[in-house]
């Protein structure tokens, strides 16, 4: 599944991620609860299309910097997706019993130690940002990176756009509600995954290249859920790895709800533009990510 999305560098990027799981998950410290850490892990095993990770690696690569040094930064960005995962799936919200193809973490170890493997994650994303920002980076930068995560990841962003997700559920709202939820729940973490790519670089905060970072990030985490919302109306369980038809059971307002398939898919395509021209002042040193942008737009689940 992830192979399609990317071109030879992304794919390299994605497999980094992937061989760097044990390093940045393993707990050997014997304060850890071996069954939290197989929680925690197991809630990032599924893999999924590592967008965010990636996306931290290349912007790293193309502010000059070495991605091998951003590795850190885009496990605590994968983490603190990880745990929005395992919260968004137990009972209290979602309820949903499968995510990725397999068991969500609440129906695999019980809903207290789902909850728990979240917290777990949220803060060992922050430990583990720490611990690299103290031995290995400049402490401007690596400032600047904890304030952009907690930022995106908190009432600010990802929090605050499942609260009013929550709030929403069953009621009419209105696009610019919807819009603010997205922001939020979604698109924050994907601006912060590009954001920090460029800090692990040293990239100076107020650059045009932190910019543009942003706002690709912006374009594409409004532009991923607009089609999540397409897919959960028009694909399979099979195909998506997770029930189909969600978001009609849940009373959710989506892109399609709201203004019907067309018109989503119509502002797909808006936002999606919105990444690609973003990347301007990259050149063509960002074709990987204006083909991933593309591939985004048309994926099937």
């Amino acid at each position: 599944m992830a192979p399609s999305l990317y071109d030879t560098r992304l794919e390299e990027h994605r497999r980094l991620i992937e061989e760097s799981m044990e390093r940045f998950l393993l707990r050997t410290d014997e304060a850890v609860p071996p069954e939290l850490n197989r929680a925690m892990r197991y809630a990032c095993e599924a893999g999924g299309k590592r967008i965010r990770p990636v996306l931290t690696l290349e912007f790293c690569r193309l502010c000059g910097g070495d991605p091998q040094q951003a590795l850190p930064f885009a496990w605590a960005v994968e983490m603190i997706h990880s745990y929005s995962l395992a919260h968004d799936d137990l009972p209290c919200m979602d309820n949903s019993p499968m995510r990725r193809g397999r068991p969500s973490a609440h129906a695999a170890f019980g809903e207290s130690l789902a909850l728990l493997a979240g917290d777990g994650l949220l803060t060992l994303a922050f430990e583990v940002m720490a611990d690299a920002a103290r031995k290995e980076m400049a402490p401007r930068s690596a400032l600047e990176a904890v304030y952009v995560l907690a930022r995106a990841a908190g009432d600010c962003g990802m929090v605050g756009g499942q609260v009013i997700d929550l709030q929403s559920e069953g009621k009419a709202i209105s696009i610019g509600t919807l819009e603010r939820l997205q922001e939020g729940k979604t698109a924050a973490l994907l601006k912060a995954a590009c954001v920090l790519g460029c800090l692990a670089a040293d990239e100076h905060p107020d650059s045009a290249r932190i910019r543009a970072a942003d706002s690709f990030g912006e374009g594409i985490g409004l532009s991923f859920q607009i089609v999540d919302d397409i897919l959960d109306v028009i694909s399979t369980s099979e195909a998506l790895g997770k029930p189909a038809g969600s978001d009609e059971e849940n009373c959710k307002a989506t892109y399609v709800s709201l203004m019907g398939l067309d018109q989503a898919r119509w502002m797909a395509r808006s936002r999606t533009d919105q990444a690609v021209e973003a990347l301007s002042v990259f050149g063509k040193e960002a074709d990987s990510l204006r083909l991933l942008a593309e591939n985004l737009l048309t994926r099937q689940n």
